[in-house]
C-alpha cells in the first residue's frame, strides 16, 4: 500500500500541477476586481455606449443642418468630422475617467489628440482620394441610376427607383464615368414636340413658350425659349428649353408633357406622326397604260 501511495506522488510530480488548481487564484483575484470596481466599470462602459451613440447622433444632424444652411459650402465635411473625432475623444477619456484614469492626462491625451487630428484634416484632405457624390445625390454610374444612401470605405449604397440596392466597390466607380445631377442648383429642361407642316409654326411656338413661361417653377433668368429643331420628312420638329431646380425637375417635366398635349389638342394644332400619302391620278394612270400598249402594238410591227 505505501509503494502505492509513493507512486501516485511521483506521478503528480512529474506530471506537474493540476491547471484547474493553477486557476483559482487568477479567478479569484478576477472576482475581487469585479466586486471591489464592478460599479466602476458598468458606468464607464455605459459612458463609453451611449456617448459613441450621441455623437453619431449629433454628427448626423449637424451634417444635415449645415448641408441644408450652406449646400455649396466644402469645409462642411471636414468640420463635421472634426467635431466628431472630437466628441468621440471626450467620451473615451470621460469614459476611462470614470473607471480611474487621471483628469489632468485625460485632458492632455484629449488636446494632443485633437490637435493632430485637426492637422490631418486640414493638411492631408486635399491629398486623400474623394467620390464626386455625397449621401442623398442622385447619381448615374454605369447603368446604374439612383439614389445615394451610405458610402463606406469599400463600397457605395446606391438605391435605385424601383426599389433595388446595390452596393458598388468605389473602385469600380472611380474607373467609370459618374453622373451627379445634384453638384448643381439647376437642370435644363427639354420638351420637344412634332407638327404637321400644314400647321401655323409660329402659333405652336407661342403656345409652347406660354406653357413654360406660365409654370411658377421655371426659371426667369435664363427664360424659356423655342426653337425650330428640324424639318424632318413627317414633321417640323420644336423644342422647348426651360431651366428649373433640380429637386423639381422629373415632376416639372412630366406635367409640361401633359399640358404641351391638352393645349395643343384645345389649340387645334396637330401633331405629327410617321405616314406615308399615295396619290391616285386616274387620268394619269389611263394614259401611261395606252403608251404601254402603243409601244406594244409598235414592237410587233417592227417584226
Amino acid at each position: 500500500m505505501g509503494n502505492e501511495i509513493q507512486e501516485i506522488e511521483q506521478a503528480l510530480t512529474q506530471d506537474g500541477p493540476n491547471p484547474a488548481l493553477v486557476d483559482l487564484p487568477r479567478l479569484e483575484r478576477l472576482g475581487e476586481a469585479l466586486t471591489e470596481h464592478g460599479t466602476e466599470m458598468a458606468l464607464a462602459l455605459a459612458i463609453l455606449i451611449l456617448g459613441l451613440v450621441a455623437a453619431r447622433l449629433v454628427y448626423k444632424g449637424l451634417r444635415k443642418g449645415l448641408l441644408r444652411l450652406m449646400p455649396k459650402a466644402k469645409f462642411v465635411t471636414v468640420f463635421c468630422n472634426i467635431a466628431y473625432l472630437s466628441m468621440v475623444t471626450i467620451v473615451v477619456a470621460a469614459a476611462a475617467v470614470e473607471f480611474g484614469a487621471h483628469p489632468v492626462n485625460m485632458i492632455r491625451l484629449i488636446t494632443i489628440i485633437t490637435l493632430v487630428a485637426i492637422g490631418m484634416f486640414i493638411f492631408l484632405r486635399p491629398f486623400l482620394p474623394s467620390l464626386p457624390f455625397k449621401v442623398g445625390d442622385t447619381v448615374k454610374v454605369g447603368d446604374l441610376l439612383g439614389k445615394v444612401e451610405a458610402v463606406t470605405f469599400l463600397n457605395t449604397r446606391l438605391k435605385t427607383f424601383d426599389g433595388k440596392t446595390f452596393f458598388v466597390p468605389n473602385r469600380q466607380i472611380v474607373n467609370d464615368i459618374i453622373i451627379n445631377y445634384h453638384f448643381t442648383q439647376t437642370r435644363r429642361l427639354k420638351i420637344d414636340v412634332g407638327i404637321c407642316y400644314d400647321q401655323d409654326l409660329l402659333k405652336a411656338k407661342r403656345v409652347l413658350e406660354a406653357l413654360m413661361t406660365e409654370d411658377p417653377r421655371i426659371k426667369t433668368k435664363p427664360g424659356p425659349t423655342v426653337y425650330v429643331l428640324n424639318l424632318a420628312s413627317s414633321s417640323v420638329d420644336l423644342g422647348g428649353r426651360c431651366w428649373v431646380d433640380n429637386k423639381e425637375y422629373w415632376v416639372t417635366r412630366c406635367d409640361l408633357l401633359e399640358k404641351v398635349k391638352l393645349r395643343f389638342d384645345s389649340e387645334g394644332i396637330e401633331f405629327a406622326f410617321p405616314q406615308l400619302e399615295l396619290h391616285y391620278r386616274p387620268d394619269r394612270t389611263r394614259l401611261e397604260n395606252n403608251e404601254v400598249a402603243d409601244s406594244g402594238q409598235g414592237a410587233q410591227q417592227r417584226r
